[in-house]
């Protein structure tokens, strides 16, 4: 991965290689960004300008040895940490990083852009909830008490530090404030306020911005896609090049389709398929759950900007607006206060391994009832 791969996001890169050229690189830094943004593609091209054995001005050359490694993610002196879940073989605590590395590889070549559901789906975890797990804080400090084998730079990229057992995150803070010379943290977040207030206090934050609806187009235009086409979809992925390159692959929106449906579902009253639909989402594993309750919580959020007619802002597609109007005769802007509270409870409570079935049943039928009332 080089910055010349990440279409657009001049400044963010311009910033880093500056860093360099000035030696102010700092020793930690936290690459802070939303779901499918650069970050995680971002910090990967650093590592591997950092470790370049002939930089330009602009970006590493891609050619010299440690380009190469860097470009498969097998540079001996870029180590990887990454959320995991047990397996028939290993439990919790030993499904560390480094016995997964080749599937990481294999995704990262894939889907640098792709979030923990698309990881977890990639590996076959889709019934568990990923995490960092503690022994991961040992393996950090004894990959670090070694010197760079072949770089300048030893790199430590850490991806997802939020969902890091708080023990991990502890047994990190006095390295990661003192790291050995010549080391470099790179950790990759979607969500900084999950993270230890010790953890932000000893990165330097660089935040990195979501595409624009042109870096997008650009980065998905093909002959097989009119303009017309790669405007729109630039337009719905809101900023995710995860998003975008899901709807150019043709991808449906499973989620979305069914949310449309449970909510018909709630305000239609059907028992017996809200029984069965908590059924299926338990089945289909707690980040589908996560994602179920997201989308709706955008759509919740779509619904009052058109509600308010505040054009400026509303991102509705042509095609979803039949859905939206329909959608808030039923879901008004007073309903829509009750419920939304409700996603935002059960997304919690999903996290901390509550029982989804129960969950979604209990969830299903407080939704009629404020549909219906």
């Amino acid at each position: 991965m080089r910055f010349q791969d990440i279409p657009g996001l001049e400044i963010a890169k311009q910033k880093l290689v500056e860093a360099v050229a000035s030696n102010h690189v700092a020793h930690a830094q936290l690459f802070a960004g939303t779901e499918g943004s650069a970050n995680l593609a971002m910090a990967l091209a650093f590592a591997a300008y950092l470790n370049c054995e002939n930089p330009s001005d602009t970006d590493s050359c891609g050619e010299c040895s440690s380009c190469q490694k860097n470009a498969k993610f097998i540079h001996p002196d870029v180590n990887f940490i990454f959320p995991s879940a047990a397996t028939i073989k290993l439990k919790r605590e030993d499904a560390t990083s480094e016995k997964f590395l080749n599937e990481w590889r294999v995704f990262l070549q894939e889907s640098v852009y792709g979030n923990v559901s698309d990881w977890s789906s990639h590996f076959g975890w889709e019934n568990k909830l990923l995490m960092i797990p503690r022994q991961e804080s040992r393996n950090i400090v004894k990959a670090l008490s070694l010197k760079a084998f072949e770089g300048q730079f030893k790199v430590m990229i850490i991806w997802l530090p939020e969902l890091m057992n708080a023990n991990a995150a502890n047994g990190i803070l006095k390295i990661l404030e003192e790291p050995p010379e010549k080391t470099v943290f790179l950790m990759v977040t979607n969500d900084a306020n999950k993270l230890l207030t010790t953890i932000l206090s000893r990165t330097q934050q660089f935040r990195v911005p979501s595409f624009s609806d042109a870096e997008i187009q650009q980065a998905i235009a093909s002959e097989s896609i009119s303009r017309e086409r790669a405007s729109q979809i630039a337009y719905m992925s809101e900023g995710s090049m995860r998003t975008a390159l899901q709807m150019v692959n043709g991808e449906d929106n499973e989620t979305q389709s069914y949310f449309k449906n449970w909510f018909r579902q709630c305000f239609t009253y059907n028992f017996e398929e809200l029984i069965s639909m908590a059924d299926e989402f338990q089945k289909k594993g707690k980040e589908f759950q996560k994602e179920l309750l997201g989308v709706g919580s955008g759509l919740m959020r779509e619904s009052l900007i058109f509600a308010s007619e505040a054009n400026e802002i509303c991102r509705i597609p042509a095609e979803e607006e039949d859905f939206i109007q329909k959608f808030g005769k039923v879901f008004t802007p007073e309903k829509i206060m009750e419920v939304s509270p409700k996603l935002d409870e059960a997304q919690y409570h999903i996290e901390r391994n509550a029982n989804p079935k129960i969950l979604f049943l209990d969830l299903s039928l407080t939704i009629a009832q404020i549909a219906r009332a």
